[in-house]
């Protein structure tokens, strides 16, 4: 009788995504570029249109600024969202 064979475990590395759901229209187009050395972030939906840019902290990662832009959107932080067009 043969031993069984060790199964292989393959680790499954996340990525974060390249789009977000836009908080005007619900739909997954909205772009974040955050311009590290201004320290600013730049939120484009290619659906509905909505632009918004507003100042971060130019270690803050896509997924981050995009929360607080989110937060911001729907007044539960503080502070204004600059509406661009």
């Amino acid at each position: 009788m043969g031993r069984r064979r060790k199964q292989e475990v393959k680790i499954i590395k996340k990525k974060l995504p390249e789009f977000y759901l836009c908080p005007k229209c619900g739909k997954n187009t909205t772009k974040v570029t955050v311009d590290h050395d201004q320290g600013r972030a730049a939120f484009r939906c290619s659906s509905c249109g909505l632009r918004s840019q507003m100042a971060v902290d130019p270690q803050t990662a896509d997924v981050d600024a995009y929360c607080i832009f989110v937060d911001k959107y729907y007044g539960a932080g503080s502070g204004e969202v600059t509406k661009v067009g």
